[in-house]
């Protein structure tokens, strides 16, 4: 069996949500070329909540962004299921986004004159099976701030908000890029609670990437990304809820 075809049948699991195998990403910068990603194999399980953990510069933005459509690599497969996303069309990319991805990112890009509720609404809008933008705010505990516009709102209060954007259109997988990275460590722990529980009511396969070691005690599993390199893999036999982590 080729390495290609090894590939694709090994995604062909049901319980691989992810199947990443031989991802490399060169960025030429100028005259210098930059490796972010020196080959890169993985997977991810469906409905697990997993966390990337490394420093700046270590690749997990690149492979983030890879796993979310937004980038491609320079070498190697990422199959979603059963469709190789390496070699899709840019519309194949733009509807692989639109309807089985949310996003949450450090900053939460919300629309200043619309309120809470109108921004979770923009993403219902184009969806093909959404909750209610009302219902996905109530799953972020933000139901008694539907009405209310991201000035008038905290920054753990907006990230909700875009956590609530980011579910609403129902994805198979959430990715989150420094979720608490603009927060106090009380504020990001109640975004990481709203995190959890859409892990955990919703089965939504969620993958968290930071540099912060303390949130890793709340995943499933804990990748170590170094230098664009896979390092350390591990399992939390005891997972932490989120009203537990320190850091």
């Amino acid at each position: 069996m080729s390495p290609d075809s090894q590939s694709q049948h090994q995604a062909l699991d049901e319980n691989v949500v992810f199947h990443v195998h031989g991802v490399t990403k060169v960025y030429q910068m100028g005259e210098v070329q930059v490796s972010a990603l020196r080959g890169v194999d993985i997977d991810l399980q469906r409905g697990e909540f997993t966390v990337l953990l490394g420093a700046s510069g270590s690749g997990k933005s690149t492979l983030l962004n890879i796993l979310g459509g937004l980038d491609t690599p320079t070498e190697g497969h990422v199959f979603y299921g059963e469709r190789d996303l390496t070699r899709a069309s840019e519309s194949e990319l733009t509807e692989y986004r639109r309807f089985h991805v949310g996003f949450v990112f450090q900053f939460y890009n919300l629309i200043p004159s619309l309120t809470a509720r109108e921004n979770v609404a923009v993403v219902t809008e184009i969806a093909n099976s959404p909750m209610q933008p009302g219902d996905a705010l109530k799953l972020v505990g933000l139901q008694d701030r539907l009405d209310h516009f991201p000035a008038q709102l905290s920054g753990g209060e907006q990230q909700r908000v875009a956590i609530a954007r980011a579910i609403a259109k129902n994805p198979d997988v959430l990715l989150c890029d420094e979720p608490t990275g603009a927060l106090d460590s009380k504020t990001g722990i109640v975004v990481l609670q709203a995190l959890q529980r859409i892990n955990e009511e919703l089965g939504t396969t969620t993958a968290v990437i930071t540099h912060n070691a303390g949130i890793a005690q709340m995943a499933d599993r804990v990748i170590h990304l170094t230098d664009g390199l896979i390092g350390n893999v591990y399992k939390n036999d005891t997972r932490l809820r989120a009203d537990e982590l320190k850091w």
